[in-house]
């Protein structure tokens, strides 16, 4: 017996809404999937021709080999040559939820990082809990201050408050290749040319010695300097 008119049409409206819900979320799916299939294998050969510098990396390094985390920041724009150069190290990188962050999440996933997924703009309690306990828990992680939507190197300060809360040093990084692509995009997103010459500078190691996440964030103007001193050794 067939159902009541009325009935059947609720039904075949409320399906057509999920239908077109799904079909969106799976063309994206399959956009996401595509470009990261594509994207590793170029990115693996064109990074293999990069000849790569690294300036003060030591200090960091001390800590991080006696078991001591530490925190990375980076600006949005330089990460691509600095996910080449830790990969395989486990390090936990903060990535949005919006956006091309699905991809990027991917990426570093492939090159052996870990992710915590949010921002300090959207879901930030959520995220920087995250990424305290992993700090607590003996974890490495960076952050792009800057990101996920600017304004391009701006010093936000979710790793700070995380700087603050776990006790763990700040490390300052950037990255100056000798010649590179710049995406037209709000970071000006650098991609080193093939057999680019990168310098990649790492920041002294810098404790957040205040009582309070509020006073931690009072300090963005200073990390934002510590920022562009790096950015100046990595260009030097």
């Amino acid at each position: 017996m067939s159902e009541p008119h009325g009935h059947g049409t609720a039904e075949r409206g409320e399906t057509g809404d999920d239908v077109e819900t799904d079909n969106r979320l799976r063309k994206k799916e399959r956009r996401i999937a595509r470009i990261v299939r594509l994207g590793l294998p170029f990115l693996r050969l064109l990074a293999s021709t990069w000849r790569i510098r690294e300036v003060n990396r030591a200090p960091s390094q001390r800590l991080r080999d006696g078991g001591k985390p530490v925190i990375f920041t980076l600006w949005h724009g330089e990460m691509l040559a600095l996910l080449w150069n830790h990969r395989g190290e486990g390090i936990t990188v903060l990535i949005s939820e919006h956006g091309d962050g699905e991809i990027i999440a991917r990426v570093a996933e492939a090159l052996g990082f870990r992710t915590v997924r949010g921002s300090t703009s959207r879901g930030a309690g959520r995220a920087l809990l995250g990424m305290s306990r992993t700090v607590q828990g003996g974890g490495d992680v960076a952050f792009t201050p800057d990101g996920p939507r600017g304004p391009a190197r701006k010093f936000a300060p979710g790793a700070l408050i995380v700087a603050q809360r776990t006790g763990a040093p700040v490390i300052t990084l950037a990255v100056s290749p000798s010649r590179s692509w710049r995406l037209k995009s709000w970071d000006r997103f650098v991609i080193p040319r093939p057999f680019a010459r990168i310098r990649i500078a790492y920041g002294d190691p810098v404790y957040l010695d205040v009582p309070s996440p509020r006073e931690a964030a009072e300090q963005v103007e200073r990390f934002g300097d510590l920022m562009e001193r790096t950015g100046a050794a990595a260009r030097a």
